[in-house]
């Protein structure tokens, strides 16, 4: 790995870069953007560049929020021992707030609903953050009940924590045994024989894959979490050297809905997340990996059920001749009586109204999964195959299911430069070095 050493004469520091950003001088591009100039053969050096604004947009497990919010006057009740929201289960605490009428509540961004299958804790969080009301089921520690309804408007406190999000890279699954398998990394059962691939990453748009060695971004780099201004806090859980993630939080109150939400897959509702990082070029030694592409960038295919490596591709087999978008064009559609398309969209974005469907772009997440169950080829978008050796037997895999929103992933890096350039949003130095495991 280059460092600043190598480029003792050549080198920048971030409050150097954010006086240039106040002067007007600054040269902020978005990683599509440095890409474009990359496959047009432009040579892109240090004095070209000073920030590059990341993104990365993906199914987020690792997410939580803490709560706290009023439910009714004083010394109605002591404590609260159980509580729901919409259906799906939250922790009380950590402080009892005792006969004060108010809770203190923790969601995990995977929770079930336990009236709704397909509702869960992103579903919770996009709701919230769209204005909409919330039920509030609440089972004192006396055993009494009561309901309430509350927003986020009403929430003095709303924040989303990350404990695992933005890995520098994933993986691509496929099913090699003969039997359906139900996975979080399936909207519905994933078929056998190697029939279906699906996948997660943005690869060349991703934060710390633009910087691997964490130089720019350590404890206390200001982000957008879910268009929210946030922080990192440090690594996140299974984090290591070879594939870092990143821990952080943001408040509720600042996020957009477009980039959050909930994903159905067939081992139940996850959330989704969206992270915008920006990277200050600090020696000319970083370009090494901002100018990589997503063919430069490698993806392991994994067995699903094992995680048993299968052989190794990149993302540029994934991502490059394809289509960020799905399309949905509503004279092909068929009206089919019982739409598959319908039942299958892990979003909820495809419903029927009289005779036809209608695509819900602002719900959509672009997975690609209406292309191959649409009877009628309503549904358009080229999401390729991947062609692995495994077992001595050469296999051509279709792309059925991305869990990764490239297109979102590229319209948030957009607003991070946006916000960059108006001095809207500040770069910070990191108070600490993440240092991993």
């Amino acid at each position: 790995m280059s460092d600043a050493s190598e480029f003792s004469g050549k080198s920048r520091t971030v409050p150097e870069i954010q006086a240039k950003i106040d002067s007007g001088e600054a040269l902020v591009l978005t990683a599509a953007e440095i890409s474009e100039k990359v496959r047009a053969g432009e040579e892109v050096r240090f004095e070209d560049v000073d920030v590059v604004t990341t993104a990365t947009r993906g199914i987020m497990s690792g997410t939580y929020a803490v709560l706290s919010f009023k439910v009714s006057e004083p010394d109605s009740f002591v404590r609260a021992s159980e509580v729901l929201l919409n259906g799906v289960p939250a922790v009380p605490g950590p402080c009892p707030n005792e006969r004060l009428g108010i809770l203190d509540l923790v969601v995990l961004g995977t929770a079930h609903s336990e009236t709704d299958p397909r509702y869960g804790g992103g579903h919770l969080f996009r709701e919230l953050v769209e204005g909409k009301s919330v039920r509030v089921d609440v089972t004192t520690s006396g055993g009494e009940t009561f309901t309430a309804e509350t927003s986020l408007a009403e929430m003095p406190f709303a924040r989303l924590y990350a404990t695992r999000h933005a890995f520098r890279n994933y993986k691509a699954f496929v099913n090699p045994g003969k039997d359906s398998l139900n996975t979080i990394f399936h909207a519905l059962p994933f078929e056998g024989e190697f029939r279906e691939l699906t996948f997660c990453g943005c690869g060349e748009l991703n934060p710390i894959e633009n910087d691997p060695g964490l130089e720019t971004i350590g404890i206390g780099t200001r982000v957008l979490l879910n268009g929210a201004e946030g922080f990192v806090t440090g690594s996140g859980t299974r984090s290591s050297p070879e594939n870092p993630n990143l821990a952080g939080f943001a408040d509720l109150h600042g996020m957009k809905p477009e980039y959050m939400g909930g994903f159905i897959t067939s081992g139940g509702p996850e959330i989704i997340n969206t992270w915008a990082v920006p990277i200050p070029v600090l020696h000319p030694g970083m370009l090494e990996n901002i100018l990589k592409r997503d063919r430069e960038i490698p993806l392991q295919l994994v067995d699903v059920a094992g995680r048993l490596p299968l052989c190794g591709i990149t993302y540029g087999d994934v991502w490059d001749d394809t289509d960020f978008t799905v399309r949905y064009d509503p004279e092909k559609c068929l009206g089919c009586e019982s739409c598959p398309v319908e039942e299958a969209c892990p979003m909820g974005a495809i419903t029927r109204k009289g005779d036809r469907t209608v695509h819900n772009r602002y719900l959509c997440f672009n997975c690609g999964l209406c292309v191959s169950r649409c009877k009628g080829g309503a549904f358009v978008g080229k999401l390729g195959s991947v062609r692995c050796t495994t077992g001595g037997c050469m296999r051509e895999i279709k792309v059925t299911l991305r869990q990764s929103d490239r297109a979102r992933a590229l319209k948030t890096a957009e607003d991070l430069k946006e916000k960059v350039l108006s001095g809207k949003f500040r770069i910070t130095e990191p108070v600490e070095k993440i240092r991993l495991p």
